[in-house]
């Protein structure tokens, strides 16, 4: 096997969940998400929540080592006609770190399902970027009644799987202990992280941004959720999930290591086979940040998607 050939399936894992973030230190140069006095966010033991706006509920999660900033222009756009509870995870972006990283995910998804109970929510959309699109996925075939329509921007329901659909959790469990050890260490600068920033969003100003977050997060806390995610395989558990699903899905940054758009859909396409109800789409200019990378594909399908399957609140 060539160079190139090894290193495409690592490629698209790292960009696919963002591994590539790797912390520094954990309280280095924490980036505050924008808030007013009118949006303070309501603190849980393992997230914090913004709500702005009015409509139907719509939650917003961002991806690894980023706060719910990242969804500030997303939100701009909806906060006319939907109320989004944005959600920022412990441990990223400068958030605080949670008190304990057992059972990371696990515990978010319960959480989340739980904020969504006790607010009375009405099956609200969720849009999830990465991470949050797992958790996303993970929360609908949890309590697949409690969840609305979901948006899943470039994630997948199994990261381990990418490059071989039969690997199970239990073979790559090894590497994935091997892996929350080394992350958890901290061991990338800021010139490190940049690089890795800039193979998955394209603007100058958002890579800085991006590295920033990545700096301000907590290492075990991010070493952990890669750990989750490497060792849940939530494949066959899609198929509990009776709600539309729209997945928006990148491959410009695998150009590089020889992916086409046809091989890259057929790795998402293998994944949410079980899925009931999907729609794929694919952009061809974005990275992995796709609602910076192509904003108006990404609004125009959302913004479709979202009119067709929510139900406007009186």
């Amino acid at each position: 096997m060539n160079l190139t050939a090894s290193l495409r399936p690592v490629c698209a894992a790292l960009l696919l969940a963002g591994a590539a973030l790797l912390p520094a230190a954990a309280g280095a140069n924490p980036v505050p998400a924008l808030v007013t006095a009118s949006d303070t966010p309501a603190r849980h033991p393992n997230f914090t929540v913004r709500v702005v706006g009015k409509g139907r509920p719509v939650l917003l999660i961002p991806g690894l080592t980023c706060p719910g900033a990242v969804w500030d222009e997303t939100v701009a756009h909806y906060r006319k006609q939907y109320q989004c509870h944005i959600i920022s995870l412990a441990g990223f972006g400068g958030v605080a770190a949670p008190a304990s990283n057992d059972k990371l995910l696990q515990q978010v998804r319960d959480q989340l399902l739980t904020y969504i109970r006790t607010e009375k929510l009405a099956k609200p959309a969720v849009i999830g970027h990465s991470l949050g699109g797992f958790l996303a996925l993970w929360m609908s075939s949890t309590q697949p009644e409690a969840v609305g329509p979901l948006v899943i921007v470039d994630s997948l329901p199994f990261m381990g799987a990418i490059q071989n659909p039969a690997t199970t959790v239990e073979q790559l469990r090894p590497m994935a202990e091997n892996l929350r050890r080394q992350m958890s260490q901290g061991s990338a600068n800021p010139a490190q992280q940049r690089q890795m920033t800039a193979s998955m969003v394209t603007d100058t100003a958002r890579i800085t941004q991006v590295t920033r977050w990545a700096l301000a997060s907590a290492p075990a806390t991010v070493a952990q959720a890669m750990y989750d995610m490497y060792t849940t395989d939530l494949r066959p558990e899609v198929a509990r999930i009776q709600q539309p699903v729209l997945v928006l899905g990148a491959w410009a940054a695998y150009k590089p290591f020889g992916a086409t758009k046809e091989s890259t859909q057929a790795i998402f396409d293998r994944q949410y086979a079980q899925l009931p109800h999907y729609r794929l789409e694919m952009s061809e200019a974005g990275k992995h940040f796709l609602m910076y990378d192509d904003t108006q594909w990404f609004f125009q399908l959302s913004d479709a998607f979202l009119k067709q399957h929510t139900v406007a609140v009186k």
